[in-house]
């Protein structure tokens, strides 16, 4: 990488110093489906303050950014995307590229820190494992589906969970000591309920665990269907045991966890809402709630905002979700220990077609994936209020679809 400034050492030092935070779930994974833009097939000084995520702030030092692209695209990236934020004024600075691999629009973090995995979004879909050390490719693995927009590592480190967009399935891979990938131990398809207004079949969006570990989530647009299964850590397969159904054509995206582990937010993106689920884990039963507005106006019309991911703080006090169209962000408290969430307003994204969020381990910041303006926001989130504000200048990173800060 010599060629892009940028020194070896300085990288794995960066990485290093942090493996630990990449393990925190709400910094530990990004982006989601393409959408109407999807491409053909170190300590704190005593006594600082608390922000919104519940988490201190870190006190100076460049740390990681990974970057998520289409390389299939009209201006897209190389592969996985490089850069340094800095955690005080949320400066980005492009460092090149990681690893060059193809269309790696979601990426996600070993709970060791070690690895890197990323999708490959195309019709013979796949999943890419990269040692973060010294940037290895350690192999890549069929999904078994096509266009696979979303994975997640298990919390115990021994599976790797992906879903397939185009064909409505979720996969599991072993992952090994060295954070490879091992051949496919399960494939399931959602065959029913029928899909939805609109859709011609199933598209799995997403796939999480629950906060106890006990379940695993599947959400699907196509079905307007959550999907609750559990997992067999031995031996890989996954058996469903709940299904919980939207509104008719809600089209849902993107479930996000209360840290109390009995309610979850839903993004839907097809009517424009947000909902509350309650969600018991001793059955791993989800119950959708009635939508809410995303902060985009009473009626802003079909087809003009598409609601992508949301973030909860790990104090539990503040919910954001991206609007894409819109182009903002939306800020909710969160009361009544996760049951209700009330909108406080929204702030300008920063750029165009918000397509996913994430937070910095300290959850000092938050940074935006700008996909149509091809630019990473990032803002400073108050601990008092969760009001968002803009630092630095808007990154140019080519069609950015994920921004990972480790």
């Amino acid at each position: 990488m010599s060629g892009h400034g940028f020194d070896r050492r300085r990288f794995v030092r960066l990485l290093a110093r942090g493996a630990a935070a990449a393990a925190l779930p709400a910094a530990a994974a990004c982006g989601g489906r393409a959408d109407p833009d999807r491409p053909a097939p170190a300590a704190t000084a005593p006594g600082a303050s608390r922000n919104a995520a519940g988490g201190r702030r870190e006190a100076s030092g460049p740390r990681p950014l990974l970057l998520g692209t289409y390389t299939s695209a009209d201006g897209g990236g190389r592969g996985i995307g490089l850069a340094e934020y800095d955690p005080g004024t949320g400066r980005v600075t492009g460092r090149g590229v990681l690893a060059e691999v193809d269309d790696p629009s979601y990426l996600a973090v070993h709970p060791d820190g070690r690895t890197l995995y990323a999708v490959n979004e195309r019709e013979d879909g796949a999943v890419t494992a990269v040692r973060l050390a010294d940037r290895r490719v350690l192999g890549s693995r069929s999904t078994g589906g096509a266009a696979p927009c979303h994975l997640s590592v298990h919390p115990g480190g021994r599976w790797l969970l992906s879903a397939n967009y185009g064909s409505g399935s979720v996969a599991v891979h072993p992952i090994d000591a060295s954070g490879a990938l091992g051949e496919r131990t399960d494939l399931v398809t959602h065959t029913a309920p029928p899909p939805g207004p609109g859709q011609q079949g199933p598209h799995a969006h997403q796939v999480v665990t629950s906060p106890d570990g006990g379940h695993v989530l599947a959400v699907d647009l196509g079905t307007d269907t959550v999907y609750t299964y559990r997992l067999d850590e031995s031996a890989g397969t996954l058996t469903e045991v709940s299904r919980a159904r939207t509104r008719p054509g809600a089209g849902p995206r993107h479930l996000t966890f209360h840290p109390g582990g009995r309610h979850a937010y839903l993004a839907d993106e097809v009517d424009n809402t947000v909902a509350v689920c309650a969600y018991d884990p001793g059955t791993g039963r989800l119950t959708v709630g009635e939508g809410q507005p995303t902060g985009t106006g009473p009626d802003p019309g079909p087809g003009t905002n598409y609601p992508a991911q949301l973030l909860v703080t790990s104090d539990g006090a503040y919910a954001f979700l991206a609007n894409r169209g819109h182009d903002s962000l939306a800020r909710y408290a969160v009361e009544a220990e996760g049951a209700r969430l009330r909108l406080l307003g929204t702030v300008p994204a920063g750029g165009a077609f918000p397509r996913q969020i994430a937070f910095s381990p300290d959850g000092g910041l938050l940074f935006a994936a700008n996909q149509r303006s091809g630019t990473v926001s990032a803002f400073r989130v108050s601990g008092d209020t969760g009001r968002l504000s803009p630092v630095g200048e808007p990154f140019a990173s080519p069609v950015a679809v994920c921004a990972l800060p480790l």
